[in-house]
Protein backbone atom coordinates (compact mmCIF):
# COMPACT_ATOMS: atom_id res chain seq x y z
CA UNK A 1 0.00 0.00 0.00
CA UNK A 2 2.68 2.45 0.96
CA UNK A 3 4.34 1.92 -2.34
CA UNK A 4 1.28 2.58 -4.15
CA UNK A 5 0.68 5.72 -2.52
CA UNK A 6 4.23 6.58 -3.62
CA UNK A 7 3.36 6.16 -7.05
CA UNK A 8 0.44 7.82 -6.64
CA UNK A 9 2.26 11.39 -4.83
CA UNK A 10 5.12 10.64 -8.03
CA UNK A 11 1.63 11.44 -10.15
CA UNK A 12 2.42 15.09 -8.97
CA UNK A 13 5.20 16.04 -9.69
CA UNK A 14 8.95 14.64 -11.03
CA UNK A 15 11.12 13.14 -8.00
CA UNK A 16 13.51 15.10 -6.06
CA UNK A 17 13.76 15.92 -2.20
CA UNK A 18 10.99 15.55 -0.35
CA UNK A 19 10.43 19.18 0.00
CA UNK A 20 11.17 19.98 -3.24
CA UNK A 21 8.33 17.48 -4.28
CA UNK A 22 5.78 19.76 -1.75
CA UNK A 23 6.32 22.92 -2.91
CA UNK A 24 6.69 21.75 -6.10
CA UNK A 25 3.08 20.16 -5.83
CA UNK A 26 1.57 23.21 -3.99
CA UNK A 27 2.80 25.07 -6.86
CA UNK A 28 1.23 23.35 -9.20
CA UNK A 29 -2.64 23.46 -7.66
CA UNK A 30 -1.83 26.98 -6.99
CA UNK A 31 -1.04 27.86 -10.58
CA UNK A 32 -4.49 25.91 -11.71
CA UNK A 33 -6.17 27.40 -8.69
CA UNK A 34 -5.32 30.84 -10.31
CA UNK A 35 -6.03 30.04 -13.62
CA UNK A 36 -9.61 28.81 -12.80
CA UNK A 37 -9.42 32.05 -10.57
CA UNK A 38 -8.38 34.41 -13.55
CA UNK A 39 -11.13 32.56 -16.00
CA UNK A 40 -13.95 32.03 -13.77
CA UNK A 41 -13.49 33.21 -9.86
CA UNK A 42 -13.12 36.89 -11.45
CA UNK A 43 -15.26 37.74 -13.94
CA UNK A 44 -18.53 36.32 -12.21
CA UNK A 45 -17.02 38.74 -9.02
CA UNK A 46 -17.20 41.53 -11.39
CA UNK A 47 -20.45 41.03 -12.12
CA UNK A 48 -22.18 40.68 -8.78
CA UNK A 49 -20.33 43.66 -7.88
CA UNK A 50 -21.64 45.09 -11.23
CA UNK A 51 -24.95 44.03 -10.13
CA UNK A 52 -25.18 45.71 -6.64
CA UNK A 53 -23.33 49.02 -7.76
CA UNK A 54 -24.62 51.90 -9.77
CA UNK A 55 -21.81 52.11 -11.81
CA UNK A 56 -17.99 49.71 -13.30
CA UNK A 57 -15.50 49.58 -10.34
CA UNK A 58 -13.21 49.06 -12.67
CA UNK A 59 -14.14 52.26 -14.49
CA UNK A 60 -14.78 54.36 -11.80
CA UNK A 61 -12.35 52.44 -9.35
CA UNK A 62 -13.30 51.12 -6.33
CA UNK A 63 -12.46 53.63 -3.46
CA UNK A 64 -15.58 54.90 -4.66
CA UNK A 65 -17.55 51.90 -4.38
CA UNK A 66 -21.09 51.52 -2.72
CA UNK A 67 -22.79 48.63 -2.42
CA UNK A 68 -26.46 47.99 -2.24
CA UNK A 69 -29.30 45.91 -3.41
CA UNK A 70 -31.62 48.65 -5.43
CA UNK A 71 -30.48 46.66 -8.58
CA UNK A 72 -32.24 43.93 -7.95
CA UNK A 73 -35.29 45.62 -5.90
CA UNK A 74 -35.74 47.70 -9.23
CA UNK A 75 -35.35 43.89 -11.22
CA UNK A 76 -37.55 42.09 -8.91
CA UNK A 77 -40.23 44.81 -9.23
CA UNK A 78 -40.14 45.87 -12.62
CA UNK A 79 -43.40 44.01 -14.67
CA UNK A 80 -41.53 43.70 -17.76
CA UNK A 81 -38.92 41.53 -15.97
CA UNK A 82 -41.61 39.41 -14.54
CA UNK A 83 -42.65 38.79 -17.96
CA UNK A 84 -39.12 38.01 -19.72
CA UNK A 85 -38.64 34.81 -16.90
CA UNK A 86 -42.60 33.74 -17.05
CA UNK A 87 -41.95 33.44 -21.07
CA UNK A 88 -38.22 31.89 -20.48
CA UNK A 89 -39.69 29.08 -18.11
CA UNK A 90 -42.83 28.48 -20.63
CA UNK A 91 -40.83 28.07 -23.79
CA UNK A 92 -38.03 25.84 -21.98
CA UNK A 93 -40.65 24.17 -20.18
CA UNK A 94 -43.01 23.12 -23.54
CA UNK A 95 -39.49 22.53 -25.37
CA UNK A 96 -38.04 20.40 -22.55
CA UNK A 97 -41.12 18.06 -22.87
CA UNK A 98 -41.35 17.86 -26.30
CA UNK A 99 -37.80 16.94 -26.31
CA UNK A 100 -37.88 14.54 -23.73
CA UNK A 101 -41.03 13.33 -26.34
CA UNK A 102 -38.71 13.02 -28.97
CA UNK A 103 -35.59 11.90 -27.54
CA UNK A 104 -37.22 8.87 -25.69
CA UNK A 105 -38.96 7.56 -28.78
CA UNK A 106 -36.41 7.61 -30.99
CA UNK A 107 -33.75 5.76 -28.09
CA UNK A 108 -36.37 3.68 -27.86
CA UNK A 109 -36.78 2.57 -31.56
CA UNK A 110 -32.90 2.55 -31.81
CA UNK A 111 -31.43 0.43 -29.34
CA UNK A 112 -34.67 -1.74 -28.10
CA UNK A 113 -36.64 -2.73 -31.48
CA UNK A 114 -35.91 -4.19 -34.93
CA UNK A 115 -36.33 -1.00 -36.89
CA UNK A 116 -34.78 -1.15 -40.15
CA UNK A 117 -31.78 1.38 -40.77
CA UNK A 118 -31.43 2.12 -36.92
CA UNK A 119 -27.38 3.22 -37.58
CA UNK A 120 -29.04 6.15 -39.51
CA UNK A 121 -31.58 6.71 -37.13
CA UNK A 122 -29.13 6.79 -34.57
CA UNK A 123 -26.34 9.45 -36.82
CA UNK A 124 -29.41 11.40 -38.04
CA UNK A 125 -30.71 12.27 -34.28
CA UNK A 126 -27.70 14.20 -33.62
CA UNK A 127 -27.20 16.22 -36.87
CA UNK A 128 -29.30 19.25 -34.83
CA UNK A 129 -26.98 19.39 -32.18
CA UNK A 130 -23.98 20.58 -34.73
CA UNK A 131 -26.70 22.87 -35.99
CA UNK A 132 -26.00 26.63 -34.61
CA UNK A 133 -28.98 28.00 -33.01
CA UNK A 134 -28.95 31.03 -34.64
CA UNK A 135 -29.34 29.24 -38.04
CA UNK A 136 -32.09 27.09 -36.69
CA UNK A 137 -33.78 30.39 -35.75
CA UNK A 138 -33.32 31.79 -39.38
CA UNK A 139 -34.11 28.33 -41.13
CA UNK A 140 -37.74 28.16 -39.26
CA UNK A 141 -38.59 31.90 -39.61
CA UNK A 142 -37.99 31.32 -43.19
CA UNK A 143 -40.45 28.53 -43.34
CA UNK A 144 -42.87 29.46 -40.59
CA UNK A 145 -43.18 33.24 -41.40
CA UNK A 146 -47.31 34.06 -40.86
CA UNK A 147 -46.94 36.01 -44.11
CA UNK A 148 -44.15 35.10 -46.20
CA UNK A 149 -43.26 32.02 -44.75
CA UNK A 150 -42.47 29.36 -47.44
CA UNK A 151 -44.75 27.10 -46.10
CA UNK A 152 -47.95 29.26 -46.00
CA UNK A 153 -47.39 30.45 -49.39
CA UNK A 154 -47.23 26.58 -50.62
CA UNK A 155 -50.50 26.12 -48.56
CA UNK A 156 -52.21 28.91 -49.95
CA UNK A 157 -51.44 27.82 -53.25
CA UNK A 158 -52.40 24.40 -52.98
CA UNK A 159 -55.71 25.96 -51.48
CA UNK A 160 -55.27 24.57 -47.87
CA UNK A 161 -56.77 26.46 -45.18
CA UNK A 162 -53.65 26.32 -43.05
CA UNK A 163 -51.47 28.88 -41.95
CA UNK A 164 -48.56 28.59 -39.65
CA UNK A 165 -46.96 31.31 -37.59
CA UNK A 166 -43.57 30.57 -35.63
CA UNK A 167 -43.36 34.13 -34.45
CA UNK A 168 -44.79 32.86 -31.30
CA UNK A 169 -44.96 30.76 -28.27
CA UNK A 170 -45.66 28.00 -29.57
CA UNK A 171 -43.00 28.04 -32.67
CA UNK A 172 -40.15 29.13 -29.55
CA UNK A 173 -41.26 25.35 -28.02
CA UNK A 174 -41.75 23.88 -31.38
CA UNK A 175 -38.37 24.60 -32.69
CA UNK A 176 -36.76 23.88 -29.09
CA UNK A 177 -37.97 20.73 -28.88
CA UNK A 178 -36.93 19.86 -32.14
CA UNK A 179 -33.91 20.86 -31.91
CA UNK A 180 -32.51 19.87 -28.28
CA UNK A 181 -34.37 16.40 -28.71
CA UNK A 182 -30.64 14.84 -29.23
CA UNK A 183 -29.74 15.70 -26.01
CA UNK A 184 -32.24 13.32 -24.31
CA UNK A 185 -31.56 10.93 -26.88
CA UNK A 186 -27.58 10.21 -25.70
CA UNK A 187 -28.84 9.71 -22.59
CA UNK A 188 -31.58 7.65 -22.40
CA UNK A 189 -30.41 5.51 -25.00
CA UNK A 190 -26.63 4.68 -23.46
CA UNK A 191 -29.02 4.10 -20.36
CA UNK A 192 -31.27 1.52 -22.27
CA UNK A 193 -28.53 -0.26 -23.44
CA UNK A 194 -26.74 -1.08 -20.03
CA UNK A 195 -30.43 -2.42 -19.11
CA UNK A 196 -30.96 -5.74 -18.65
CA UNK A 197 -33.67 -7.10 -20.34
CA UNK A 198 -34.18 -10.02 -18.05
CA UNK A 199 -36.64 -7.24 -15.78
CA UNK A 200 -38.70 -6.68 -18.82
CA UNK A 201 -38.93 -10.34 -19.75
CA UNK A 202 -39.93 -10.99 -16.10
CA UNK A 203 -43.12 -8.29 -16.21
CA UNK A 204 -44.30 -9.43 -19.80
CA UNK A 205 -44.22 -13.16 -17.85
CA UNK A 206 -46.47 -11.66 -15.81
CA UNK A 207 -49.19 -11.04 -18.30
CA UNK A 208 -48.36 -7.19 -18.48
CA UNK A 209 -48.14 -6.01 -22.45
CA UNK A 210 -45.29 -4.58 -24.39
CA UNK A 211 -46.84 -1.12 -24.01
CA UNK A 212 -47.55 -1.12 -20.41
CA UNK A 213 -43.80 -2.53 -19.85
CA UNK A 214 -42.07 0.14 -21.55
CA UNK A 215 -43.98 2.57 -18.87
CA UNK A 216 -44.17 0.81 -15.69
CA UNK A 217 -40.71 -1.03 -16.26
CA UNK A 218 -38.48 -0.01 -18.88
CA UNK A 219 -38.73 4.22 -18.84
CA UNK A 220 -39.11 4.32 -14.53
CA UNK A 221 -35.31 1.79 -14.69
CA UNK A 222 -33.68 4.61 -16.84
CA UNK A 223 -36.03 7.32 -14.63
CA UNK A 224 -31.84 9.33 -13.95
CA UNK A 225 -30.97 9.64 -17.56
CA UNK A 226 -34.27 10.92 -18.25
CA UNK A 227 -34.33 13.19 -15.18
CA UNK A 228 -30.81 14.49 -16.31
CA UNK A 229 -31.38 15.09 -19.96
CA UNK A 230 -35.15 16.96 -19.15
CA UNK A 231 -32.82 19.14 -16.49
CA UNK A 232 -30.22 19.18 -18.92
CA UNK A 233 -32.36 20.25 -22.17
CA UNK A 234 -33.90 22.84 -19.36
CA UNK A 235 -30.48 24.36 -18.61
CA UNK A 236 -29.44 25.01 -22.22
CA UNK A 237 -32.66 26.59 -23.71
CA UNK A 238 -32.98 28.70 -20.81
CA UNK A 239 -29.45 30.27 -22.10
CA UNK A 240 -29.90 29.87 -25.47
CA UNK A 241 -29.76 33.64 -27.44
CA UNK A 242 -29.92 32.81 -31.11
CA UNK A 243 -33.68 30.78 -31.55
CA UNK A 244 -35.71 33.36 -29.25
CA UNK A 245 -33.74 35.99 -31.09
CA UNK A 246 -35.22 35.68 -34.49
CA UNK A 247 -38.61 33.92 -33.45
CA UNK A 248 -39.70 35.67 -29.75
CA UNK A 249 -38.65 39.10 -30.83
CA UNK A 250 -40.69 39.13 -33.71
CA UNK A 251 -43.71 38.43 -31.55
CA UNK A 252 -42.61 40.74 -28.80
CA UNK A 253 -42.00 38.22 -26.46
CA UNK A 254 -39.47 38.95 -24.31
CA UNK A 255 -37.39 36.15 -22.52
CA UNK A 256 -34.16 36.24 -19.71
CA UNK A 257 -31.20 35.99 -22.67
CA UNK A 258 -33.40 38.20 -24.95
CA UNK A 259 -34.02 41.07 -22.34
CA UNK A 260 -30.54 41.04 -20.77
CA UNK A 261 -29.03 42.10 -24.38
CA UNK A 262 -31.97 44.68 -25.04
CA UNK A 263 -30.52 46.36 -21.50
CA UNK A 264 -26.97 46.85 -23.18
CA UNK A 265 -28.25 47.91 -26.76
CA UNK A 266 -30.31 50.71 -25.31
CA UNK A 267 -29.06 54.59 -25.34
CA UNK A 268 -27.52 55.13 -22.48
CA UNK A 269 -26.78 51.27 -22.02
CA UNK A 270 -28.05 49.61 -19.15
CA UNK A 271 -25.22 47.44 -17.84
CA UNK A 272 -25.94 47.32 -13.84
CA UNK A 273 -29.68 46.47 -14.53
CA UNK A 274 -28.21 44.01 -17.46
CA UNK A 275 -26.01 42.54 -14.32
CA UNK A 276 -28.60 42.10 -12.16
CA UNK A 277 -30.59 39.84 -14.92
CA UNK A 278 -27.73 38.03 -15.19
CA UNK A 279 -27.00 36.74 -11.91
CA UNK A 280 -30.95 36.19 -11.83
CA UNK A 281 -30.53 33.67 -14.74
CA UNK A 282 -27.22 32.36 -13.04
CA UNK A 283 -28.96 31.59 -10.14
CA UNK A 284 -32.26 30.13 -11.95
CA UNK A 285 -29.69 27.69 -13.81
CA UNK A 286 -27.72 26.67 -10.71
CA UNK A 287 -30.76 26.05 -8.91
CA UNK A 288 -31.59 23.84 -11.96
CA UNK A 289 -28.07 22.13 -11.82
CA UNK A 290 -28.87 21.40 -8.21
CA UNK A 291 -32.25 20.26 -8.71
CA UNK A 292 -31.03 17.53 -10.81
CA UNK A 293 -28.37 16.02 -8.55
CA UNK A 294 -30.60 16.25 -6.07
CA UNK A 295 -33.41 14.44 -7.41
CA UNK A 296 -31.27 11.83 -8.69
CA UNK A 297 -29.65 11.30 -5.07
CA UNK A 298 -30.49 8.73 -2.45
CA UNK A 299 -32.38 6.41 -4.64
CA UNK A 300 -31.17 2.99 -6.38
CA UNK A 301 -31.87 2.69 -9.80
CA UNK A 302 -29.21 -0.44 -10.29
CA UNK A 303 -30.05 -2.19 -13.32
CA UNK A 304 -26.92 -3.17 -14.65
CA UNK A 305 -25.03 -6.52 -11.83
CA UNK A 306 -22.59 -9.06 -12.75
CA UNK A 307 -24.76 -11.24 -14.83
CA UNK A 308 -23.37 -11.20 -18.37
CA UNK A 309 -26.81 -10.03 -21.02
CA UNK A 310 -27.14 -8.88 -24.25
CA UNK A 311 -30.07 -6.06 -24.47
CA UNK A 312 -32.93 -7.33 -26.87
CA UNK A 313 -34.35 -6.01 -29.86
CA UNK A 314 -38.28 -6.11 -29.90
CA UNK A 315 -39.92 -7.68 -33.14
CA UNK A 316 -42.62 -4.67 -33.92
CA UNK A 317 -43.56 -6.85 -37.25
CA UNK A 318 -45.15 -4.56 -39.57
CA UNK A 319 -44.80 -1.63 -37.21
CA UNK A 320 -41.27 -1.63 -37.53
CA UNK A 321 -41.83 0.58 -40.94
CA UNK A 322 -44.08 2.91 -39.03
CA UNK A 323 -41.29 3.76 -36.41
CA UNK A 324 -38.72 4.14 -39.71
CA UNK A 325 -41.81 6.59 -40.84
CA UNK A 326 -41.12 8.65 -37.83
CA UNK A 327 -37.46 8.77 -37.83
CA UNK A 328 -37.76 9.71 -41.86
CA UNK A 329 -40.34 12.48 -41.22
CA UNK A 330 -38.25 13.66 -38.02
CA UNK A 331 -35.22 14.17 -40.35
CA UNK A 332 -37.27 15.77 -42.92
CA UNK A 333 -38.57 18.15 -40.63
CA UNK A 334 -35.25 19.11 -38.57
CA UNK A 335 -32.60 18.81 -41.65
CA UNK A 336 -34.23 18.47 -44.56
CA UNK A 337 -36.88 21.61 -44.51
CA UNK A 338 -34.56 24.32 -43.05
CA UNK A 339 -31.54 23.49 -45.70
CA UNK A 340 -34.25 23.56 -48.56
CA UNK A 341 -35.85 27.04 -46.88
CA UNK A 342 -31.95 28.65 -46.51
CA UNK A 343 -31.07 27.31 -50.35
CA UNK A 344 -34.45 28.61 -51.47
CA UNK A 345 -34.00 32.22 -49.89
CA UNK A 346 -29.96 32.14 -50.31
CA UNK A 347 -29.93 31.66 -53.97
CA UNK A 348 -33.17 32.94 -54.92
CA UNK A 349 -33.25 36.73 -56.05
CA UNK A 350 -36.50 37.83 -54.12
CA UNK A 351 -38.74 35.76 -51.81
CA UNK A 352 -42.03 36.78 -53.12
CA UNK A 353 -43.58 33.57 -54.48
CA UNK A 354 -46.71 34.08 -56.40
CA UNK A 355 -47.14 30.78 -57.78
CA UNK A 356 -45.66 27.42 -56.80
CA UNK A 357 -44.68 27.08 -60.67
CA UNK A 358 -42.49 30.30 -59.79
CA UNK A 359 -40.40 28.43 -57.49
CA UNK A 360 -39.37 26.17 -59.60
CA UNK A 361 -38.62 28.76 -62.22
CA UNK A 362 -34.31 28.61 -63.00
CA UNK A 363 -34.74 33.08 -63.94
CA UNK A 364 -35.43 33.48 -60.08
CA UNK A 365 -32.52 32.19 -58.55
CA UNK A 366 -28.73 33.75 -59.24
CA UNK A 367 -25.94 33.85 -56.61
CA UNK A 368 -26.62 37.45 -56.02
CA UNK A 369 -26.81 37.28 -52.21
CA UNK A 370 -23.13 35.41 -52.21
CA UNK A 371 -21.62 38.09 -54.48
CA UNK A 372 -22.96 40.35 -51.95
CA UNK A 373 -21.72 38.90 -48.65
CA UNK A 374 -18.42 38.15 -50.11
CA UNK A 375 -18.44 41.56 -50.98
CA UNK A 376 -18.30 42.89 -47.69
CA UNK A 377 -15.07 42.91 -46.36
CA UNK A 378 -16.22 41.97 -42.60
CA UNK A 379 -17.21 38.67 -43.71
CA UNK A 380 -13.95 37.67 -44.65
CA UNK A 381 -12.92 39.26 -41.47
CA UNK A 382 -15.51 37.48 -39.27
CA UNK A 383 -14.34 33.78 -40.97
CA UNK A 384 -10.76 34.29 -40.17
CA UNK A 385 -11.71 36.02 -36.76
CA UNK A 386 -14.06 32.69 -35.89
CA UNK A 387 -11.26 30.05 -37.42
CA UNK A 388 -8.60 32.02 -34.94
CA UNK A 389 -11.07 31.71 -32.10
CA UNK A 390 -11.38 28.16 -32.29
CA UNK A 391 -7.85 27.64 -32.70
CA UNK A 392 -7.08 28.87 -29.77
CA UNK A 393 -9.93 27.83 -27.42
CA UNK A 394 -9.30 24.48 -28.87
CA UNK A 395 -5.76 24.50 -27.96
CA UNK A 396 -5.83 26.69 -24.24
CA UNK A 397 -9.14 24.80 -23.36
CA UNK A 398 -7.63 21.33 -24.32
CA UNK A 399 -4.30 21.94 -22.61
CA UNK A 400 -5.86 23.22 -19.57
CA UNK A 401 -8.04 20.67 -19.58
CA UNK A 402 -5.42 18.12 -19.53
CA UNK A 403 -4.00 19.03 -16.64
CA UNK A 404 -7.31 20.00 -14.78
CA UNK A 405 -8.67 16.18 -15.30
CA UNK A 406 -4.95 14.26 -15.11
CA UNK A 407 -4.77 16.30 -11.61
CA UNK A 408 -8.24 16.00 -10.56
CA UNK A 409 -8.44 11.91 -11.88
CA UNK A 410 -4.80 10.96 -11.72
CA UNK A 411 -3.79 12.01 -8.81
CA UNK A 412 -4.15 12.56 -5.01
CA UNK A 413 -2.99 15.93 -4.28
CA UNK A 414 -4.66 17.93 -1.76
CA UNK A 415 -6.52 21.11 -3.19
CA UNK A 416 -7.74 19.12 -6.18
CA UNK A 417 -11.51 19.39 -4.62
CA UNK A 418 -10.48 23.07 -5.30
CA UNK A 419 -9.80 22.44 -8.70
CA UNK A 420 -12.73 20.03 -9.58
CA UNK A 421 -15.43 22.81 -8.20
CA UNK A 422 -14.31 25.91 -10.02
CA UNK A 423 -14.08 24.00 -13.26
CA UNK A 424 -17.64 22.88 -13.04
CA UNK A 425 -18.58 25.91 -12.03
CA UNK A 426 -19.26 27.60 -15.74
CA UNK A 427 -21.91 24.15 -15.92
CA UNK A 428 -24.44 26.68 -14.25
CA UNK A 429 -23.49 29.86 -16.24
CA UNK A 430 -25.03 30.36 -19.60
CA UNK A 431 -22.94 31.60 -22.27
CA UNK A 432 -25.15 35.40 -22.12
CA UNK A 433 -23.85 35.76 -18.55
CA UNK A 434 -20.08 34.56 -19.63
CA UNK A 435 -19.76 37.48 -21.77
CA UNK A 436 -21.75 39.83 -19.51
CA UNK A 437 -19.18 38.60 -16.85
CA UNK A 438 -16.63 39.52 -18.71
CA UNK A 439 -17.25 42.87 -19.94
CA UNK A 440 -17.80 43.62 -16.70
CA UNK A 441 -14.34 42.70 -15.83
CA UNK A 442 -12.44 43.71 -18.56
CA UNK A 443 -14.09 46.46 -20.08
CA UNK A 444 -12.22 49.64 -18.17
CA UNK A 445 -8.50 48.20 -18.01
CA UNK A 446 -6.68 50.22 -20.54
CA UNK A 447 -4.48 47.99 -23.13
CA UNK A 448 -6.27 45.05 -21.53
CA UNK A 449 -8.05 42.12 -22.94
CA UNK A 450 -11.26 43.89 -23.91
CA UNK A 451 -12.25 44.35 -27.67
CA UNK A 452 -9.25 41.20 -28.47
CA UNK A 453 -9.31 38.18 -29.69
CA UNK A 454 -8.21 36.68 -26.58
CA UNK A 455 -10.98 38.05 -24.69
CA UNK A 456 -13.39 36.16 -26.98
CA UNK A 457 -11.09 32.78 -26.59
CA UNK A 458 -10.76 32.59 -22.84
CA UNK A 459 -14.62 33.65 -22.76
CA UNK A 460 -15.20 30.49 -24.38
CA UNK A 461 -12.52 28.39 -22.89
CA UNK A 462 -14.42 29.38 -18.98
CA UNK A 463 -17.70 28.98 -20.99
CA UNK A 464 -17.07 24.88 -21.93
CA UNK A 465 -14.87 23.96 -19.40
CA UNK A 466 -17.15 21.83 -17.88
CA UNK A 467 -17.75 19.76 -21.54
CA UNK A 468 -14.04 19.87 -21.90
CA UNK A 469 -13.23 18.01 -18.36
CA UNK A 470 -15.93 15.96 -18.56
CA UNK A 471 -15.23 14.40 -22.07
CA UNK A 472 -11.29 14.00 -21.19
CA UNK A 473 -11.79 12.40 -17.68
CA UNK A 474 -13.49 9.16 -19.53
CA UNK A 475 -10.19 9.19 -21.50
CA UNK A 476 -8.14 8.96 -18.14
CA UNK A 477 -10.01 6.33 -16.51
CA UNK A 478 -9.81 4.20 -19.39
CA UNK A 479 -6.19 4.26 -18.95
CA UNK A 480 -5.22 1.43 -15.82
CA UNK A 481 -2.73 2.98 -13.44
CA UNK A 482 -0.07 -0.18 -14.40
CA UNK A 483 1.10 1.55 -17.48
CA UNK A 484 2.11 4.63 -14.98
CA UNK A 485 3.40 2.55 -12.56
CA UNK A 486 5.22 0.48 -15.13
CA UNK A 487 6.76 3.60 -16.57
CA UNK A 488 7.55 5.21 -12.53
CA UNK A 489 9.77 1.69 -12.03
CA UNK A 490 11.51 2.09 -14.92
CA UNK A 491 12.51 5.65 -13.89
CA UNK A 492 10.76 8.07 -16.25
CA UNK A 493 9.40 11.07 -14.13
CA UNK A 494 5.78 12.86 -14.32
CA UNK A 495 6.64 14.49 -17.53
CA UNK A 496 8.04 11.55 -19.34
CA UNK A 497 5.44 9.67 -18.18
CA UNK A 498 2.66 11.84 -19.22
CA UNK A 499 4.62 12.72 -23.10
CA UNK A 500 5.18 8.48 -23.50
CA UNK A 501 2.32 6.75 -22.09
CA UNK A 502 -0.93 9.06 -20.96
CA UNK A 503 -0.97 11.15 -23.82
CA UNK A 504 -0.46 8.96 -26.58
CA UNK A 505 -3.05 6.80 -25.36
CA UNK A 506 -5.57 9.67 -24.34
CA UNK A 507 -4.87 11.36 -27.88
CA UNK A 508 -8.55 10.61 -29.13
CA UNK A 509 -9.95 12.03 -26.19
CA UNK A 510 -7.94 15.10 -26.33
CA UNK A 511 -8.77 15.61 -29.91
CA UNK A 512 -12.15 14.45 -29.50
CA UNK A 513 -12.22 16.92 -26.79
CA UNK A 514 -10.27 19.60 -28.60
CA UNK A 515 -12.90 19.26 -31.99
CA UNK A 516 -15.78 20.03 -29.29
CA UNK A 517 -14.28 22.85 -28.28
CA UNK A 518 -13.67 24.29 -31.51
CA UNK A 519 -17.43 23.33 -33.00
CA UNK A 520 -18.66 24.90 -30.09
CA UNK A 521 -16.97 28.75 -30.23
CA UNK A 522 -17.74 28.53 -33.95
CA UNK A 523 -21.78 28.39 -33.04
CA UNK A 524 -21.55 30.33 -29.38
CA UNK A 525 -23.31 33.72 -30.27
CA UNK A 526 -24.22 34.14 -26.47
CA UNK A 527 -20.68 34.82 -24.90
CA UNK A 528 -19.53 36.98 -28.15
CA UNK A 529 -22.01 39.65 -28.13
CA UNK A 530 -20.88 41.59 -25.31
CA UNK A 531 -17.09 41.04 -26.35
CA UNK A 532 -16.71 41.71 -29.74
CA UNK A 533 -15.53 44.62 -31.70
CA UNK A 534 -15.05 46.03 -35.22
CA UNK A 535 -11.78 44.60 -35.52
CA UNK A 536 -12.92 40.92 -33.84
CA UNK A 537 -16.17 40.59 -35.35
CA UNK A 538 -16.99 36.66 -35.47
CA UNK A 539 -19.51 34.83 -37.77
CA UNK A 540 -21.89 34.23 -35.18
CA UNK A 541 -22.72 37.88 -34.42
CA UNK A 542 -22.25 39.08 -38.51
CA UNK A 543 -25.14 36.65 -38.95
CA UNK A 544 -27.23 38.11 -36.42
CA UNK A 545 -26.34 41.81 -37.93
CA UNK A 546 -27.47 40.57 -41.35
CA UNK A 547 -30.51 39.06 -39.86
CA UNK A 548 -31.06 42.18 -38.11
CA UNK A 549 -30.74 44.43 -41.35
CA UNK A 550 -33.83 43.31 -42.64
CA UNK A 551 -32.00 40.98 -45.73
CA UNK A 552 -33.41 36.98 -46.13
CA UNK A 553 -31.55 36.57 -48.26
CA UNK A 554 -28.21 37.38 -47.28
CA UNK A 555 -28.94 35.83 -43.77
CA UNK A 556 -29.66 32.56 -45.09
CA UNK A 557 -26.75 32.84 -48.01
CA UNK A 558 -24.22 33.44 -44.73
CA UNK A 559 -25.89 30.79 -42.75
CA UNK A 560 -25.56 27.99 -45.76
CA UNK A 561 -21.62 29.63 -45.28
CA UNK A 562 -21.57 28.77 -42.06
CA UNK A 563 -23.12 25.67 -41.92
CA UNK A 564 -20.98 24.06 -44.87
CA UNK A 565 -17.93 25.45 -42.51
CA UNK A 566 -18.88 23.46 -39.88
CA UNK A 567 -19.33 20.39 -41.55
CA UNK A 568 -16.24 20.50 -43.45
CA UNK A 569 -14.53 20.89 -40.03
CA UNK A 570 -16.75 18.32 -38.19
CA UNK A 571 -15.40 15.70 -40.80
CA UNK A 572 -11.76 16.49 -40.62
CA UNK A 573 -12.02 16.36 -36.97
CA UNK A 574 -13.69 13.01 -37.34
CA UNK A 575 -11.09 11.78 -39.66
CA UNK A 576 -8.48 12.82 -36.78
CA UNK A 577 -9.84 11.35 -34.51
CA UNK A 578 -10.36 8.10 -36.49
CA UNK A 579 -6.75 8.07 -37.04
CA UNK A 580 -5.45 8.73 -33.66
CA UNK A 581 -7.65 6.38 -32.59
CA UNK A 582 -5.79 3.58 -34.27
CA UNK A 583 -2.73 4.89 -33.38
CA UNK A 584 -3.34 5.01 -29.99
CA UNK A 585 -5.26 1.06 -30.10
CA UNK A 586 -1.82 -0.06 -32.18
CA UNK A 587 0.60 1.68 -29.25
CA UNK A 588 -1.79 -0.25 -26.75
CA UNK A 589 -1.12 -3.24 -28.05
Amino acid sequence: MEAVAAMQDRAAIEPGSERGRRVAVRAWVLALVAVLAFLVAYPMLMLLIGALTEGNPVVDGFGALQLSPQNFITVLTNPNVHSAIYNALIACAGGTVLAVVIGLAFSWIVVRTNTPFRGFIAAGCMIPLFVPPLVAGVAWSILGSPKTGLLNTMFRALGLNLRIDLYSMTGLILVFGIYYAPYVYMFTASALRNMDPSLEEASEVSGASAFSTLFSVTFPLIAPAIISSMLLSFVVMLGIYGVPAVLANQADLAVLTTYIFKLTAWSPPLYNTAAAVAIILMAVTAVLVWLQQKVLSGRSYATVAGKAFRPRSLDLGPWRWFTLGLAVLYLAIVVILPTLALCVAAFRKFMFIPSIESLFEARHYSLVHFYSIFDNPLTLRSMWNTMKVGALTAVVGGALAFAIGYTVHRTQVAGRSAIDLLATLPVAVPGLVIGVAYLWAWIGIPGGLYGTIWILALAFVARFMPDTVKALSTSFMQIHRELEEASWICGRGLLGTLKSIVLPLARPGVIASMTLLFVLSIRELGSSLFLYSSDTMVMAVLLLDYYEGGNIGKTAAFSLVQTLLLAVLIGFSNRLSSAATQTSVGRAG
